[in-house]
């Protein structure tokens, strides 16, 4: 059957970025500060501008292969394709409020399968641990007293199950609302360096995933494509089958 022109329904868009803010953007330790300066006024130029200052990975943000993987593809070196991937959402929130250092296992995934079917190769799976909504707090750094993140992420061994399987094959990712893939204890970064491999990226610093259904949607990754760049700070869209 052919479809009218009059009949196609978009997609149902929902934002999963935080507004860029620097009262609330919680920056990664050691990246630099987050500044917005107005360097023009209606009333002196005529029109209003802002001077932004900040580093490509500031609040929601995806990263490019070559923030980790040195040879393989920086922003403006990745396909459309890479920035619009299938999506699912498994939901850690539970496991997550008891324990901060959790790691999502392999038999996290394999249970969110049996209720959901398999996940489609070449997927952006992410992972809802409920830190979107400490976004804004010292909760979301949830540093101790020597300065480590506790922060929840993937297990080594899930991701590299992930990738051997095709679940993220030669390109899709993983998405989180913490500030990466990696238990925040971790500063060796061992599963960011699995991830960011061939045309793979990493959603970081998501929002609002309590809107993003489990499966059935996708994602849409917008941002400045810098020279070279190693990523960007973006908005992030979920879309959703029209209905």
């Amino acid at each position: 059957m052919t479809r009218s022109a009059g009949s196609w329904a978009p997609p149902r868009l929902i934002s999963l970025s935080h507004l860029n803010d620097p009262d609330t953007t919680v920056v990664y330790p050691g990246d630099p500060a987050f500044e917005l300066e107005t360097v023009a006024t209606i009333g002196q130029e005529g029109f209003y501008l802002r001077l932004v200052h900040e580093g490509e990975h500031t609040g929601t943000h995806w990263g490019a292969p070559g923030h980790f993987s040195s040879g393989q593809p920086l922003a403006d070196e990745l396909d459309l394709e890479d920035l619009c991937l299938p999506a699912v959402r498994i939901d850690v929130r539970e496991q997550c409020a008891r324990d901060a250092d959790y790691e999502v296992t392999i038999a996290d995934v394999e249970e969110w399968e049996r209720r959901h079917g398999r996940i489609p190769d070449e997927s952006m799976v992410i992972i809802w641990t409920g830190w979107d909504q400490r976004w804004g707090t010292e909760a979301f750094l949830n540093a101790d007293a020597g300065g480590v993140l506790h922060q929840p992420g993937f297990a080594l061994e899930t991701v590299r199950w992930l990738i051997d399987t095709g679940r993220l094959g030669r390109r899709g990712g993983t998405g989180t609302d913490t500030f990466g893939p990696d238990p925040g204890r971790d500063t060796g970064l061992a599963v960011s360096r699995l991830v960011y491999q061939r045309h793979r990226i990493s959603l970081e610093c998501l929002a609002n995933l309590a809107a993003l259904p489990p499966t059935g949607a996708y994602v849409l990754c917008g941002g400045q494509i810098n020279k070279a760049g190693s990523g960007s700070t973006a908005l992030i869209y979920g879309l959703l089958p029209p209905g």
